[in-house]
């Protein structure tokens, strides 16, 4: 039976501002399964932005609760932290080191033992391909591999959760699959990943499950292969485009929970 790292109970988000009023999440209740690739799809304004940056930390939501092994992270952020790996859309690179030395800084900003950095940032040198590349310059790489390098930083510190924002965007279609790869590979090692993408491809090939939004509310959580069969779609970009079209409140809420 799965166990479950994350719950997220009825969270919604409200921006305010002196003339206005905007409710991104409308009540979002989602259970995320140890070990599983889960990606949170939506058009622009879905919420999933949003719901991504709340699980990061990045902002409070501004009710309702989520849970870590059964914990509220609000109660012991700096735990939740730890164990969360956070690798934005943005490239935030320290560009006055170099590509090795961005992982060492991360893993003694996280108080690894001095011995443990130097092995781990050669063990995800190595995982991401990035050796021959170790002394170069931030500035200096592609941009495929600065997203590697992100992705590497990442997970400096063994996180068991790891939230990947639009990790693909803008890149070639050849460095995409490469980091598709990576992004498999992360599973085998036991890290469970939330994905946001606009690729419906993407999340189609890496996801265990897929979360769709529109409107701030959930219209559904299931299987990629089970969301084809039930809608009679020949892959899960016709599904979405599909149910973005419907009003979210004819279309029913179906969690497929592992």
């Amino acid at each position: 039976m799965s166990e479950k790292i994350l719950e997220i109970l009825n969270i919604t988000k409200v921006y305010r501002s002196k003339k206005n009023e905007t409710q991104a999440l409308k009540g979002v209740t989602l259970d995320i399964q140890k070990g599983e690739i889960i990606s949170l799809l939506g058009v622009n304004g879905a919420g999933k932005t949003t719901l991504s940056s709340i699980l990061g930390t990045l902002q409070p939501p501004t009710s309702g609760d989520v849970l870590f092994k059964g914990q509220s992270i609000y109660k012991d952020l700096v735990r939740y932290r730890m164990a969360l790996g956070f690798c934005a859309q943005r490239s935030n690179l320290d560009m006055h080191f170099n590509v090795r030395d961005n992982l060492v800084f991360t893993g003694r900003y996280y108080l690894m033992p001095e011995d443990e950095v130097q092995k781990r940032a050669d063990e995800l040198l190595r995982e991401f391909n990035l050796m021959k590349y170790a002394t170069f310059e931030v500035n200096a790489l592609s941009g495929g591999y600065r997203q590697r390098l992100m992705i590497a930083r990442s997970l400096m510190h063994k996180p068991e959760l790891l939230i990947l924002d639009e990790p693909t965007v803008a890149l070639d279609p050849g460095i995409r699959r490469a980091l598709w790869e990576s992004i498999r590979g992360l599973k085998k090692m036991g890290v469970t990943v939330i994905l946001t993408t606009h690729y419906l491809e993407e999340a189609e090939v890496l996801s265990d499950r897929v979360c769709i939004l529109h409107e701030g509310k959930i219209l559904l959580i299931d299987e990629p292969h089970n969301l084809k069969k039930q809608f009679e779609k020949a892959n899960l970009e016709e599904v979405f485009l599909h149910l973005t079209k419907e009003d979210v409140e004819e279309v029913p809420v179906v969690d497929s929970a592992h």
